[in-house]
């Protein structure tokens, strides 16, 4: 019995246009887990340095191995030389691979200080992007930066100050939430209108109020910081003048004798 294939083409050639489209606007080039700040760098450099330290340390232990082997029966020969150098590669190989940087979980984002929450939502985001269309991969790449700047500005706030706790929630739970919303969504379905608007272009437009916001409070918080370096050059040029030379003091008060 045949059957009407006429859906299926339509959306074969649908998903067709659309990797069409997407691969002119970048393609899936963007598949890549380069840091997109500071933070998720540290982290990653701490986990490199843990690698070359086990790599040092299992060769150091396979040539002493070989070494109290080789005195023990008065050398190793051809075949123990074979068996220390296949240990020393498959050591090499093991910890250039492990341990790998562990992508943290949503529910582990909004915890411990503000340096380690901006950084875990950084690694966190990293991973994400293989997932977004490419405006949105910008705009991740952007607000990793904006990230570094806002972690710096929080580290000198009361961790229960009102405008701390907002920014907490808006980068701890708000933005993980909504993009882990939007790769919910089946990826046959993101370009599908509805309502007037896409999945993609919803998520962009998040995407842009979030950086939006978080550009503003870094802003508010470096005003706070502003206004009190200009109070202290006051300050200086009041006690010691404009010039960096001590103001005159006044004269003292000369008494009738």
């Amino acid at each position: 019995m045949s059957s009407d294939l006429t859906p299926d083409s339509d959306r074969l050639l649908h998903d067709g246009r659309a990797l069409l489209a997407d691969n002119r606007a970048g393609g899936r080039h963007r598949r890549t887990t380069s840091p997109i700040g500071r933070g998720s760098a540290e982290l990653r450099q701490r986990n490199l340095m843990t690698r070359i330290k086990l790599i040092g340390g299992s060769l150091l232990a396979i040539v002493f191995a070989a070494m109290a082997v080789g005195i023990a029966i008065d050398g190793i020969g051809f075949t123990g030389i074979m068996v220390a150098f296949l240990a020393v590669v498959a050591a090499t190989f093991l910890f250039s691979n492990f341990p790998k940087v562990r992508v943290p979980s949503r529910s582990d984002l909004n915890t411990g200080d503000v340096r380690h929450m901006v950084a875990r939502t950084e690694l966190w985001l990293e991973h994400q992007r293989p997932a977004l269309p490419p405006p949105a991969v910008t705009l991740v790449d952007q607000i990793g930066v904006q990230l570094d700047a806002l972690g710096l500005q929080l580290e000198n706030v009361d961790p229960v100050h009102p405008a701390a706790v907002e920014t907490r929630k808006l980068v701890g739970e708000t933005l993980p939430g909504m993009v882990d919303a939007y790769r919910k969504i089946p990826a046959n379905l993101r370009r599908e209108e509805r309502a007037g608007s896409t999945p993609d272009k919803q998520l962009v437009e998040s995407l842009g109020k979030i950086s939006n916001e978080i550009d503003r409070v870094t802003r508010q918080l470096a005003d706070g910081a502003l206004d009190d370096l200009a109070i202290r050059t006051r300050y200086l040029d009041y006690r010691y003048g404009a010039d960096g030379e001590p103001a005159a003091l006044p004269e003292p008060n000369k008494q009738d004798t």
